[in-house]
């Protein structure tokens, strides 16, 4: 059993918890986060480094990519080479980085998407704008770490003579945090951080005088100045980013978009592919081809428009749904005296300023030291040719160059350092002229020595050197701003009807979710028969529509399914729809209580919804003007077992029937409700005593008199005049609508409000199904329980009930 002691017994949440502690540590501070500072992630430093360590510079000639990648892995970065090289690509995309940090020869990738070629063929070397960052790194201006095997040392940070983090920008995924810092211009950056010197409380309104916002490699329009200047006050924006865009007549009366700049990070293949299915799939209409006639001139994407097509709404469309138009978030996280930190601008122009003064300082330490030490040598040098014969004397007459260093320094009080320059000295060194550049240098020395004791002892000094470097910098590598700057983000109006193409449709929905448009040709050569139904399913809305429009489907479990016309599956008429599931998610036992086709969500309308437990809810109509097609969205929050019963669309005007399953029906007026929103319950519609259920309710307007139509469990069915009944307000318990029997009482199973064409349809248990005319009954009081249109004992109670779907062309009758 000894052989066990070599285990520790741990619980594993513990384990687990220490150990991605340790790992999310490891990734935050030394994998996906850039530092302050230098703008660089821990692979990207070592691989600038390694090409600089190995004179891989600008001025040199190219070398190949897999040299430097074997070098960074077996000297610095011990993982996986594709890692490695794919993070040396992104040095050299000029379409990813605003300055690029290398140079590389060979395919190094593409805007589209495309992969750069292997490690083997590609040759790189450090751009020229590189070196300012590595400038003066052996100048112990930065601090150096023993690398994973302790052979060798490497940098914790570049010197970063120019404000890389700004520049080139940065995105990353680490344990618990992320960061998206865009790139900007180099000149911008360089004055905004020439401000932040000179008055270190500028606000950020006042650096965005100089920091217009981002500057994307790839171009574009920037629209959204508030985001921008959130985005630099809080470290976190909103801004949308669109191509560059302009639309060109052509030959034939006709026109075309031509795309030069497309939106930073977008792949344009992707983009291109996602346009052409728009037209494939007739979402966009008025476009005859896409071309991509990009080449070594630049990018260049054209898009035909038929004739008479509108132009500015399909540029419009594109914008808003294709990736010519994103939206982007500026997260400015960076790692902060080796903690993540979310960073406004100021922070991170301060943070600069201060890594820069650093620098400077130890820089010039280190160059005041040097020249101490040479100051120290060329002195000695001097008095040494002023006792030039007596020197050599002294040296002959030595054993050795150990001995003599020794009698130099005891004779003539030299240091070692002065003895050993001195008997190193070569003879034509003592001559006159040498020594009149001795003086000489000396004077330069001490001139240099006073320069940097002056700028080590004043921060002035100091500022004004950062501040000449910059400009200098600016100078030599800043170029035209590439990206568009405009304040307001555009408001997209698309119109429809034009973007897809406008025609009459006949769309069908029935109960159990089967949905389809149908062509007037195809509708028109077919019997409205002939269509193709389950055997327990039925049409609850037969509409003619135009593919412009959409339609709310209302599910009994309180869900809407919000569905453009035009996007419905268009299938014969004589072959059934498409299911709801294929489109979104319903449950079993869900089914569709009523659709309302829409042309336009209008301010003034309102939803009645009217429920199984008395409920009832009135809300704006375009609450639920929903962009999401894809799945079933709240419409009414239900308590436990209630489900809706129906739904109708008001101008707000409306009068309200409620009729529960023992005989009682409720008449108020639709102002009785108080509106709420798209997620509320709603308010008491009717009072219902235990074991009472609301069966239906319907909508109505002032003019209209309806005939009222009721169908009992026992196959009893009466009409009655809207003018039995008083009007009354919300919440009551209503009056009676059938004679209450001690016996076999009657329960409503159906209530509706008939016209002079509607057809009752009902089913009974034993599966038969019946249709009547409810206008050819006669008209009753409310006591009366009506005629029988069955036997229920033979045939079985009534179990469903339904109006059968009229043909209906629902704006057609709104505008009569």
């Amino acid at each position: 059993m000894a052989h066990l002691k070599q285990y520790i017994d741990l619980p594993l949440e513990e384990v687990i918890g220490d150990r991605f502690g340790r790992y999310s540590k490891y990734i935050i501070q030394d994998r996906a986060l850039p530092d302050v500072r230098d703008g660089l992630k821990p692979v990207q430093r070592r691989i600038l480094y390694a090409m600089h360590e190995d004179k891989n510079t600008h001025d040199k000639n190219f070398r190949k990519a897999a040299k430097t990648v074997g070098t960074v892995i077996g000297n610095y970065h011990p993982h996986g080479d594709s890692s490695v090289y794919e993070a040396m690509v992104r040095l050299s995309q000029d379409w990813k980085m605003r300055n690029v940090l290398i140079e590389m020869h060979g395919n190094n990738g593409s805007i589209d998407g495309d992969p750069p070629a292997a490690m083997r063929y590609t040759e790189a070397r450090l751009s020229n704008v590189t070196s300012e960052l590595l400038k003066d790194i052996e100048k112990n201006t930065v601090d150096f770490i023993p690398n994973f095997d302790d052979t060798i040392s490497e940098p914790v940070v570049f010197p970063a003579k120019f404000p890389n983090l700004l520049v080139n920008g940065s995105t990353g995924i680490s344990a618990g945090y992320a960061t998206d810092i865009p790139p900007h211009h180099l000149g911008e950056v360089i004055d905004a951080v020439i401000m932040k010197i000179d008055s270190p409380n500028a606000t950020v309104d006042r650096l965005m005088s100089v920091l217009k916002g981002p500057d994307f490699p790839t171009g574009g329009i920037i629209q959204g100045v508030e985001g921008i200047k959130s985005a630099y006050k809080t470290g976190k924006g909103r801004i949308v980013v669109r191509g560059k865009a302009t639309i060109q007549p052509i030959k034939g009366n006709r026109e075309q978009i031509v795309i030069e700049e497309i939106p930073y990070d977008v792949n344009k293949a992707t983009m291109i592919r996602k346009i052409d299915e728009l037209i494939i799939d007739r979402k966009v209409d008025g476009i005859v081809e896409i071309r991509d006639e990009t080449d070594r001139t630049g990018l260049r994407v054209v898009i035909e428009l038929r004739k008479d097509a509108d132009s500015a709404g399909i540029l419009n469309y594109l914008y808003k749904n294709t990736d010519l138009q994103v939206t982007y978030n500026f997260n400015m996280v960076a790692i902060q005296d080796k903690t993540p930190k979310l960073l406004s601008l100021p922070e991170i122009l301060d943070a600069y300023i201060i890594h820069q003064k650093d620098v400077i300082t130890r820089q010039t330490t280190f160059d005041l030291q040097r020249a101490n030490e040479r100051a120290h040598i060329v002195e000695g040098l001097i008095k040494a040719v002023s006792i030039l014969d007596e020197l050599i004397a002294t040296i002959r007459a030595s054993e050795n160059k150990q001995d003599a260093k020794l009698r130099i320094e005891k004779k003539y009080g030299f240091t070692e350092k002065q003895a050993e320059a001195i008997v190193m000295l070569q003879l034509y060194r003592l001559t006159n002229t040498d020594i009149f550049q001795l003086e000489k240098e000396a004077s330069e020395l001490q001139d240099k020595i006073d320069e940097y004791n002056s700028i080590l002892s004043s921060d002035k000094k100091l500022y004004q050197i950062l501040k000449k470097n910059l400009r200098q910098i600016k100078k030599t590598y800043a170029d035209q701003r590439r990206t568009t700057i405009e304040e307001e983000i555009e408001n997209l109006s698309i119109n429809i009807e034009v973007t897809i193409p406008s025609e009459d449709v006949v769309v069908s929905i029935t109960k159990d979710g089967y949905v389809k448009r149908t062509s007037m040709r195809s509708f028109g050569a077919s019997n409205i028969e002939d269509v193709t139904i389950k055997e327990d399913d039925h049409l609850i809305s037969l509409m003619e529509l135009n593919t412009t429009d959409k339609i709310l489907l209302f599910t009994n479990k309180g869900k809407f399914i919000c569905l453009p016309i035009h996007e419905l599956p268009e299938i014969r008429w004589k072959d059934s729809g498409q299911h709801l599931s294929n489109i979104s998610t319903l449950d079993s036992d869900e089914f569709i209580v009523e659709s309302v086709p829409i042309r336009a969500f209008n301010d003034d309308d309102y939803l009645i919804f009217i429920t199984k437990n008395g409920m009832i809810k009135r809300s704006k109509l375009h609450l639920y003007d929903a962009q999401r097609f894809s799945r079933a969205l709240i419409a009414i929050n239900l308590k436990n077992d209630d489900e809706v019963v129906n739904v109708y669309q008001t101008d707000g005007n409306a009068n309200i029937f409620l009729t529960s399953n023992k005989g009682y029906g409720l008449w108020f007026h639709e102002s009785d409700i108080s509106v709420v929103g798209q997620r509320a319950q709603g308010v008491i519609g009717i009072q219902l005593k235990e074991g009472e259920i609301v069966v239906n309710g319907h909508a109505f307007d002032d003019l209209s008199e309806p005939s009222i139509v009721i169908i009992t469990q026992r196959g009893a069915c009466k009409r009655m005049k809207l003018a039995s009944f008083e009007k009354s307000t919300r919440a009551k318990r209503g009056v009676v609508m059938l004679r209450e029997l001690k016996k076999k009482a009657h329960r409503i199973k159906g209530f509706y409000f008939v016209n002079e064409n509607d057809k009752l349809c009902f089913e009974t248990m034993a599966g038969e199904k019946h249709r009547i005319f409810p206008l050819e009954l006669p008209i009753s009081d409310r006591y009366s329980n009506g005629s029988f249109v069955i036997d229920a004992d033979n045939q079985g109670e009534v179990e469903q009930t339904w109006l059968e779907a009229e043909y209906r062309k629902p704006f057609l009758e709104k505008e009569k």
